[in-house]
Order: structure tokens, then sequence, then C-alpha cells
């Protein structure tokens, strides 16, 4: 069988000179694997076809079966590295924090431990008042984007 480690490793090894990185590797019974990729720019579906061509050539089909799909990380999923966060400043993001509780703001500032979101509260239908919050990062227990079709 295809191990997870055998695939990340080739992946991480072809992207290794890109601003493009892993998100994911899931290897199911069957050896059914699904890369997930994401960048500090966009991931385009030729990097996504290249991928999946340097992965393929470094096994023998003969000798190990195996389903192969390449994907970019989708808007809908959480965030799980720092240089996403990065890249998504000045987008909302909708936080569950380790205790349940929810956040809500724009993204302003990305550090190695934390991150600062500027919220806005309704305190009257004419007042809005702006605050900033610091999250940690071991705080977090999940972030995702708030997609806008403004």
């Amino acid at each position: 069988m295809i191990t997870k480690e055998q695939i990340e490793t080739l992946a991480n090894d072809f992207l290794r000179e890109t601003d493009l990185y892993v998100f994911e590797v899931n290897v199911k019974s069957g050896n059914i694997i699904t890369v997930t990729i994401d960048g500090d720019t966009v991931v385009t579906i030729g990097n996504c076809i290249a991928l999946s061509r340097a992965i393929e050539k470094s096994f023998d089909r003969d000798v190990e079966d195996f389903g192969l799909r390449v994907t970019s990380f989708g808007a809908d999923s959480p965030l799980k590295f720092i240089r996403q966060y990065k890249k998504n400043i000045g987008r909302e993001l909708d936080i569950k924090m380790n205790d349940d509780t929810k956040e809500k703001g724009k993204l302003i500032e990305v550090n190695e431990d934390s991150i600062i979101i500027e919220r806005i509260f309704n305190k009257k239908k004419s007042d809005l008042i702006e605050t900033n919050r610091i999250l940690k990062f071991d705080e977090i227990k999940e972030a995702r984007i708030i997609l806008s079709f403004k």
C-alpha cells in the first residue's frame, strides 16, 4: 500500500522551489489518494495537473494500482497554517475557539503565535464600535474565511 508519508515526500519535493505547499494528504484503503495544495498566490489547475503527473510517474501501476486526485485548497476549508492566515489579511473570518465560543472579524495582523481581528459591534443602530482582539493560535479551534460576493 502507498503511504501518506510517501505522497507527502514526493509532493513536497516537487513543490520545493515554488510558493505552493501541501495542505493535506489522505490515503484511503484501495490506494485512493487525495492531495490538497495551497499557495501564497493562486493555485491553478495547471499546478494540480503537474503535481499529479509527478506523483503518478513515481509509481509503477503494474506493481501498485491507485487512484489519485490533486486539488487546491477550498475557500470553505478551515485555515491550518500561518501562511494561510497571512495570505488572507483583510478578509473576514469566522472563528470557533477551543471553549466553543465564536468570534467574527476582519483579519488585520498575523504574528508567530497569534492573530489580531477587528470586530465591529452595533451598540445602537446609529453607533458602530470597532475593537481589536488578539487571538492566540493555541486558543483557536477552527478559522474559516467568510465568503463575500459584494
